[in-house]
């Protein structure tokens, strides 16, 4: 970095007074700098000798993907500090995790699951954690790991820096940081409108036993098509479709949780070089997932919730560039695309130049369509411009994000300040 990111600038000067702090931003913010840099300062300005099994600063992320980004993010600022760092998440024997934990580590990244097997298995200790991040703290809560992270936040000192991030602020999240969090500051990210823009969404509607013959005549016939993120619903969804993308020669790599970490990492690889022109993905598979390029985000099947939309197509049109979002919708995902145009605030263009349009259930189409569906509308949409343009430069926010101090924190919660870290 020349000059820090929106969410940089604004979470790092709380973050290196000690302060808790509440962070609404996506990835591909600068997020991940935000909270290693003043977590790496801290170990370097308090250098003390490892306990056996201890972990002094922990981050938890609700995915593989996202923990290895997180952990390779501070291996490289780290560099060149004398500190030690694991990163465990299921998948993979633990008898190497627990070897790497074995003499303590200064910076711990995990998996809730992982973490907690290893925890009752007494194969770390957390008693010296004076640093815990949360990480895409809504992606954990929808994949049911708050009872995990519960669990996990009893075993670390009340007297810790606790730093939560989440890409939207659901009432769900402002609850967990009132448990979580004493006296945060709150900071948000608020890019501006014009970076939606360059978001080319478009609604193709196609019957069901048609998809996949679409979906071929897109990218075989489309070469501006450099770079594909497919989203299918599920796991079996998506290994059916890279079978058959791949049987008709187009490089094609899939991810989701049945998938082995290193063929994960492995896939992941491959799209990020360009030897796969094309990776399909779940939405938990996809969560974390970083990577420049992506020309095109195509929803072979619409999410059933609006909210995972907005994730997916944010995934392109990053850095200053163009992208276009494709939705295949059958007659069954009628009644999810209207969610999504009411999320949005808008309905999106309806592309009928290809041979598998089906005019019945365009038909089917109620309200008003606009000509012009990359720019938001204002109510519900602006939420979600604000959301899809989060990993651009633009305005922001941070205050002082009061509470109830009798919500159930514990009563001997001191305020954070670096000295009172745990040493």
């Amino acid at each position: 970095y020349t000059l820090p990111t929106p969410i940089q600038e604004q979470a790092i000067p709380y973050l290196v007074k000690g302060r808790d702090l509440l962070g609404c931003a996506q990835t591909g913010t600068g997020k991940t700098a935000a909270f290693a840099l003043p977590i790496l300062q801290w170990l370097e300005q308090n250098q003390e000798t490892l306990s056996p099994k201890g972990v002094r600063s922990l981050i938890l992320a609700p995915t593989r993907e996202l923990a290895v980004q997180i952990g390779e993010s501070f291996r490289v600022y780290g560099r060149y500090l004398k500190i030690k760092q694991a990163v465990i998440y299921g998948g993979v024997r633990p008898a190497i995790q627990i070897r790497a934990l074995s003499r303590g580590v200064d910076i711990l990244v995990a998996t809730p699951g992982r973490l907690l097997d290893l925890l009752n298995q007494r194969q770390l200790r957390l008693d010296k954690v004076g640093v815990l991040v949360l990480d895409e703290a809504d992606r954990m809560l929808d994949m049911g790991f708050l009872p995990d992270v519960k669990k996990i936040c009893s075993a670390i000192p009340a007297n810790r820096q606790t730093m939560l991030f989440s890409a939207t602020l659901p009432s769900e999240i402002v609850k967990l940081s009132r448990n979580f969090l004493d006296d945060p500051v709150k900071v948000a990210v608020n890019p501006p409108s014009s970076t939606v823009d360059r978001i080319e969404q478009k609604v193709l509607f196609v019957d069901r036993e048609n998809k996949s013959a679409l979906l071929e005549s897109i990218l075989e016939e489309d070469k501006s098509i450099q770079r594909a993120l497919i989203f299918a619903r599920t796991k079996h969804g998506a290994n059916r479709i890279a079978k058959r993308l791949s049987k008709i020669k187009i490089s094609t790599e899939a991810i989701h949780g049945n998938k082995s970490q290193p063929a994960r990492l492995q896939a992941l690889e491959k799209f990020r070089s360009g030897r796969a022109r094309v990776l399909v993905a779940t939405d938990i598979a996809s969560r974390g997932l970083d990577v420049d390029g992506i020309t095109h985000v195509i929803n072979y099947e619409l999410p059933k919730e609006a909210e995972s939309y907005v994730h997916r197509v944010g995934r392109t049109a990053r850095a200053g560039s163009d992208g276009i979002a494709l939705s295949l919708c059958d007659a069954d995902e009628k009644s999810y695309l209207r969610k999504i145009e009411l999320e949005i605030g808008c309905s999106l263009n309806v592309d009928q130049n290809h041979p598998f349009h089906s005019q019945s259930i365009a038909n089917k189409k109620s309200g008003d369509r606009t000509s012009g569906s990359k720019n938001f509308s204002n109510g519900r949409g602006k939420k979600v411009r604000n959301s899809l343009t989060a990993h651009s430069k633009g305005k922001n926010k941070s205050f002082s994000f009061s509470r109830n101090h009798s919500s159930g924190k514990p009563a001997n919660r001191k305020k954070n300040t670096k000295n009172q870290r745990v040493s």
